[in-house]
């Protein structure tokens, strides 16, 4: 007898416990360990963020429930897009506190459009400024605005506290455990259907890849049974085809992978035995059956260079250094990154990403692995329509103290912002805006500092937009060594006065390299390996104590983000430099004069 099967995707603005309530959903089902998240790999983990969308699925009242986690940052929207045509239901989870945010109009949008009927979960309720009523009236009202239907505007709404394992279907109701959100899915959401006697019809909406069975296509069976070792014809979205053996077939309980024989419509599972399979391509028994519709993926919104390491620090901590290593890399990350595109026809390869955390996690990724490259400086790309130059805009909402909103406000003048709505609460300002994508680059890091920490930035993109005029990103300059050697404490303390410093001292520095920022906006060349000089008259332990400020030092996102147009950031898998793309005063003075 077919088993039951539902369907289903969480989807949420960034921090707002989908991960959590997952975790919670396995462990109450009895397939989840103490100590296990779906947030595997060491950088969710680490960021607490998710990544890349997975998988699991949970036994519930005889009911086979796949769940599909997916990210809440924009950057990896391209993750959320393509899962959601998979599924039949959504649970929209949204934070008790802070309401609907950037990412969750960018989920919700993406949902309705595919006519899907979420269930709200309004999560978090826990806490101290929790007001489910108005959070509630919020995301009926971001319903409205979106164009929802009659049936999507009834939605249901449960209540829930994702870290304690408990959900209520009204805020009244007893705390127990997750029973009344398993129940409302059942009663909710519809069961996944399939005809078993027409012939096998599915499609791949991600992709998995294992180092004995090489790339498997996580699929959604829509009709019939796929059996391993029957053969199926693959048929891409430009209408080429090509056949292959199934080899193995997974299922998931929990996160664990299940080897089983067949998979039946209506079911999720892995496909291997497909080299060439990609997103969207569809599975059929038969060639007169027709390829269900492509899945689209937006347009990535900035670009930069991959290039190989020519620094004078090249080949010290990488293993792979080459561009054809490099390129390797690339190729196998396009594989499963669908966010991602690029281009190798240069020696240069010109990659192309949904914004700067999604270049930093894949540069972070590789160095992990043991490359070693540098990149230049992230460039927004404009599109033309109608002879009207275009570039992305994004949509910000800024939650910060009163006492910051002031600064805020005029950074964001300088960098053309428009600012739509502002509203103020318990002490806390919420700015919405729309930038163009150019006037956030970079601008993370300052937001930080305005609002001494305390400040929230959420952002996703919008459209394309009319060109902005020129922005003014950075007031500050480089400041460069001139000299190769170790920095000394002596030096940066001299120098900390005149800007901010990215080194410590003991750092190997070489000519060409950024080791700060001037405050007032000047290239400076400098020596940050000058000792003190000492004579019969000076000694090393006499005038003043060497108190260094500490050094701000760089990461690859903080890099990626205060980078100037003529600089190159070099990774490596112990290191992340600044330096000139031109390394010596004089190749960069002719540079200036040709230009």
């Amino acid at each position: 007898m077919q088993q039951e099967i539902r369907n289903i995707a969480i989807i949420a603005h960034v921090d707002h416990g989908k991960t959590t309530l997952t975790d919670a959903l396995m462990k109450q089902c009895g397939v989840g360990v103490e100590g296990q998240t779906m947030d595997s790999n060491p950088m969710e983990k680490e960021r607490g963020i998710t990544i890349t969308a997975k998988n699991t699925s949970v036994p519930y009242k005889g009911v086979k429930i796949n769940i599909l986690d997916t990210p809440g940052h924009a950057d990896f929207g391209s993750e959320v897009e393509r899962v959601l045509r998979s599924i039949d239901c959504v649970l929209l989870v949204v934070d008790a506190q802070e309401g609907p945010m950037p990412q969750t109009r960018f989920v919700l949008k993406k949902s309705l459009e595919l006519g899907l009927k979420p269930i709200v979960v309004i999560n978090k309720i826990d806490k101290p400024a929790a007001d489910a009523t108005r959070v509630h009236d919020e995301v009926f009202e971001l319903f409205l605005e979106l164009g929802a239907n009659d049936e999507q505007l009834d939605f249901t709404t449960v209540y829930a506290i994702g870290r304690e394992g408990v959900a209520m279907k009204s805020l009244d109701d007893e705390r127990k455990d997750l029973t009344p959100l398993l129940d409302t899915i059942l009663e909710k959401v519809p069961r996944a259907t399939g005809d078993m006697t027409k012939p096998a019809v599915a499609q791949a909406f991600n992709l998995a890849y294992d180092n004995f069975l090489g790339r498997m296509a996580v699929a959604r069976v829509y009709d019939g049974t796929i059996k391993v070792g029957e053969e199926l014809i693959v048929k891409k979205s430009d209408g080429t085809t090509s056949k292959a053996k199934v080899t193995k077939i997974f299922t998931f309980n929990g996160i664990n992978r299940m080897d089983v024989n067949e998979v039946i419509a209506g079911d999720i599972a892995m496909i291997a035995g497909f080299s060439d399979i990609y997103i969207g391509d569809t599975f059929v028994k038969n060639a007169d059956q027709d390829a269900m519709q492509a899945i689209h993926i937006d347009e990535p919104t900035i670009a930069l260079n991959f290039l190989v390491n020519d620094s004078p620090f090249a080949g010290k901590e990488g293993k792979f250094v080459t561009g054809r290593q490099i390129r390797e890399r690339l190729e196998k990350e396009l594989e499963i990154n669908v966010g991602l595109k690029v281009d190798f026809d240069t020696d240069k390869y010109l990659v192309y990403g949904r914004g700067e955390l999604h270049i930093g996690v894949l540069l972070e990724t590789m160095r992990r692995e043991g490359y070693e490259l540098q990149v230049s400086q992230p460039q927004v790309i404009f599109h033309e329509k109608d002879g009207v130059k275009e570039e992305p805009y994004e949509e910000l909402v800024i939650d910060v103290p009163v006492e910051s909103a002031g600064a805020v406000m005029e950074k964001l003048g300088r960098r053309k912002a428009m600012i739509t709505d502002m509203s103020e609460k318990n002490g806390i300002n919420r700015i919405k805006a729309e930038i163009p994508t150019r006037g956030l680059l970079g601008y993370r890091g300052e937001f930080v500092i305005d609002t001494k920490g305390l400040g929230i930035l959420s952002a996703r993109y919008l459209k394309f937009g009319p060109y902005a005029g020129e922005i003014q990103r950075r007031l500050v300059g480089s400041m460069t060594s001139m000299a190769d050697g170790k920095a000394l404490a002596f030096s940066l303390w001299n120098l900390q006065d005149r800007g901010v410093i990215y080194i410590l001292p003991n750092t190997e520095v070489y000519d060409g390299m950024v080791v700060g920022n001037t405050s007032k906006g000047e290239e400076m060349m400098v020596n940050p390996t000058k000792g003190k000089q000492l004579s019969n008259m000076r000694s090393s332990g006499a005038d003043e104590a060497i108190v260094l400020v500490p050094a701000w030092e760089i990461t690859i996102e903080r890099g990626l983000e205060i980078m100037n147009a003529d600089e190159y950031l070099e990774v490596t898998p112990k290191s992340v430099r600044l330096r000139k793309q031109l390394l010596t005063e004089s190749d960069r003075a002719k540079a200036g004069r040709k230009s």
